[in-house]
């Protein structure tokens, strides 16, 4: 079965995917290539967000950063974190005028530690990093303890090609996590995206 080979959430070391830890001679070519194939599904993310002036938002696994300058053009405040430091300097690079006027922040951190304050969050945003955790639980446990009630927790996921997709197995893991921590979910599959969302 495809979700065993991949062994998801299990803290299994990702392997040679250059996308899931980007270093090395490899990781500013994954980061460029992250920019362009991620850019319309964080435009899309964006949209069904809703992200306002008065929010606060962290984005879990900001990779180049193409997101960030998405978010700081409408939100009060961005933080993100990336577990790779290479994808943190590329976001602070592609981002430097919001970094400076201080409306962006990038540091190494991941879905289990995050290093945000305790309810501090409007939205927490992660797309296509969410298959690539190592213990879903635990990262769950941690966006839950930085969103404000009611803030909403949206990730999204690759919808193509099929090898990257959840199978059915793997989504209704990811579901029923967040319906135990969150009360309840929901899914829905966008344009370029599955789209799981829940709020505090």
């Amino acid at each position: 079965m495809r979700s065993e080979r991949r062994r998801l959430w299990t803290g299994a070391a990702p392997g040679a995917n250059p996308f899931a830890l980007p270093r090395g001679l490899l990781g500013p070519a994954a980061g460029l290539l992250m920019a362009r194939g991620n850019r319309v599904q964080n435009a899309e993310v964006l949209a069904y967000c809703g992200v306002g002036p008065q929010d606060d938002v962290l984005e879990v696994g900001h990779g180049p950063g193409v997101l960030l300058g998405m978010l700081a053009r409408r939100a009060r405040s961005v933080t993100g974190v990336d577990p790779s430091p290479q994808m943190v300097r590329m976001a602070r690079r592609r981002n430097a005028a919001a970094v400076r006027a201080g409306r962006v922040r990038a540091r190494v951190g991941s879905a289990e530690a995050t290093g945000a304050p305790d309810a501090s969050a409007d939205l927490v945003v992660s797309v296509n990093t969410v298959a690539m955790w190592p213990r879903l639980d635990a990262a769950l446990d941690e966006l839950h303890r930085v969103l404000r009630p009611g803030g909403l927790l949206a990730l999204s996921w690759h919808l193509s090609p099929e090898s990257f997709t959840l199978a059915p197995d793997e989504r209704a893991a990811l579901e029923a996590a967040l319906s135990r921590r969150f009360g309840a979910s929901s899914t829905a599959d966008l344009r370029h995206g599955a789209l799981f969302s829940a709020r505090r």
